[in-house]
């Protein structure tokens, strides 16, 4: 869609998908997990009060960001993004936080497996739970309702958005799974994947210490005397 040089009424936007990591970088990020990725990124990023309403705690949402924002409980315009995606995207979508009328159901996810997509990231509500929770479609939102949407706009397609206290550009990489969701911004992704590897084999020699009883006590106490503490 070329929306280059386009005047948008207020409230309404629509841009092109953005590309996002190579290939293989997305695919590096399949087998790590989203805590680690966090630590590697500063400990303080990710969505705050979603739940996962696939049913297998192990499945792992990973792709590239594809953004919409909405009015809350209104999805025209995630019916529009859904014409636009290509496989391997993920819809995150901002609604504002509202649970009072789901954003998305089980049409709407007969029409994500089509696609292909990687998943969804809804700070809004979901409706027919049971469908979601199949497997084949992941997917993470703020809460559940039986009442629909409306389809009145207005709405913004592939524009920053806030997902449940995330930041998330377009083409951002997006990783989820049983502990929450993390955005890593597409132009640090590879720098990342190697913060996050690093910190996986720390945390290894770390376990394998605990397991055995030979954690150094200095580890702690140092940052205690630091505090003023005379241990």
């Amino acid at each position: 869609m070329n929306t280059e040089n386009k005047s948008w009424p207020a409230g309404w936007r629509i841009e092109p998908r953005a590309a996002g990591p190579a290939a293989d970088i997305v695919d590096a990020f399949r087998g790590l997990p989203a805590a680690a990725i966090g630590d590697a990124m500063s400990r303080n990023v990710g969505t705050l009060g979603l739940r996962q309403y696939h049913a297998k705690l192990e499945t792992v949402l990973c792709g590239t960001a594809f953004t919409v924002r909405v009015r809350p409980g209104d999805n025209l315009m995630i019916h529009k993004a859904l014409t636009m995606v290509q496989p391997g995207d993920v819809l995150v979508i901002d609604g504002g936080a509202d649970v009072s009328q789901a954003l998305v159901g089980g049409l709407i996810r007969t029409t994500c497996v089509a696609k292909g997509l990687a998943g969804l990231v809804i700070d809004g509500a979901v409706r027919d739970l049971c469908e979601w929770a199949e497997d084949g479609m992941p997917i993470f939102a703020r809460g559940h309702t039986h009442r629909g949407p409306s389809k009145d706009g207005p709405g913004e397609i592939n524009v920053p958005v806030c997902c449940a206290g995330m930041v998330v550009q377009p083409g951002d990489l997006i990783v989820g799974d049983a502990d929450g969701v993390i955005a890593v911004p597409a132009a640090q992704a590879a720098d990342v994947l190697a913060r996050t590897r690093a910190h996986l084999q720390k945390e290894a020699r770390t376990r394998e210490e605990n397991r055995t009883g030979t954690s150094d006590p200095e580890r702690f106490d140092a940052l205690l005397r630091a505090k003023g503490l005379p241990v």
